[in-house]
């Protein structure tokens, strides 16, 4: 264990290169001016990024291999959302000197851990001085065109549909442990094409208010049909965020046949309306009461 004052920005670099091996897709790995991929063949490419920031997405007293691993798994959540598969990754580190080398290791170990499990290279990056621990990923992916799924899509009379459960992410410690919905996204895109879907990072009322902008409908869901994380409330869903759950819509006659699988945990939670009939939360009795988009965590 030695001090990163001790190490320098090179040697440093030179140390987390070791924890980061490649497969054959990448041509030239960390090293370089810029990391050379093997272009894929047929399909789009997908890019995303995903900044965590002490304080604001963990504190100094989380463990540095849950804060690597919740910074690659948010950008694999965000390709899942898009029906595709993650590829390579560049890691940004900004730290303050005074950290021992053992902390970084595991914030690495983390990355690394994920990266394997889910197939993704670790190609590069950059590391800076900073008051605060700043750690940011910018991913990519790849997906068939017919495979890839947009915010925009979702139409009048579809089903919408959550994966797992809701509410409660930061106290029951599921924001650092939750596991992409990669398998969930796949299955779906093969077997039941969604319309629409997006990960659920800000809370089920704001997220779900981002298809519904962009599609230019309007939605009911049905307050006792929400999946619940223990000790979590219908509230906590609508705002707590960090669940990275998949949000979805389907088409009747595939969400009739989704309803019947048992391979995933998946949940039909409302209907997509017209716009004019606005965004509204139905209990049993039927009362209706208007949602607001805005509800769910901003960082502005």
């Amino acid at each position: 264990m030695v001090k990163l004052t001790y190490l320098g920005e090179f040697g440093l670099i030179e140390r987390l290169s070791r924890l980061c091996p490649c497969s054959n897709a990448v041509i030239k790995g960390i090293g370089d001016d810029t990391a050379v991929l093997r272009s894929p063949v047929k399909k789009q490419l997908l890019l995303t990024t995903d900044m965590l920031v002490e304080n604001v997405h963990f504190t100094r007293k989380t463990k540095g291999f849950l804060i690597g691993r919740k910074a690659l798994a948010c950008n694999i959540s965000d390709i899942a959302a898009m029906g595709g598969i993650p590829k390579s990754a560049v890691v940004s580190l900004g730290i303050s000197g005074r950290e021992d080398s053992r902390f970084v290791d595991e914030v690495y170990r983390g990355i690394g851990a994920l990266a394997k499990e889910f197939k993704v290279d670790i190609v590069g990056g950059d590391t800076v001085k900073t008051h605060q621990l700043i750690i940011n990923i910018a991913l990519t992916g790849e997906a068939s065109m017919r495979d890839i799924v947009y915010r925009s899509g979702a139409k009048v009379g579809d089903k919408i549909f959550v994966t797992g459960e809701l509410g409660n992410s930061l106290k029951s410690g599921h924001h650092l442990t939750f596991t992409p919905r990669l398998a969930e996204s796949q299955f779906l895109v093969k077997k039941y094409p969604p319309h629409s879907m997006i990960d659920i990072s800000d809370g089920l009322i704001a997220d779900l208010g981002h298809i519904l902008k962009q599609s230019k409908v309007g939605a009911c869901l049905y307050e006792d049909q929400i999946p619940l994380r223990k000790g979590a409330r219908v509230a906590d869903a609508f705002k707590d965020g960090e669940d990275f759950e998949l949000l979805f819509t389907l088409p009747p006659d595939k969400a009739s046949l989704l309803r019947r699988q048992k391979k995933f945990n998946m949940t039909e939670i409302g209907e997509i309306v017209p716009a004019a009939q606005g965004y509204f939360l139905m209990d049993d009795n039927g009362r209706k009461e208007s949602l607001n988009t805005s509800t769910g965590y901003q960082h502005f």
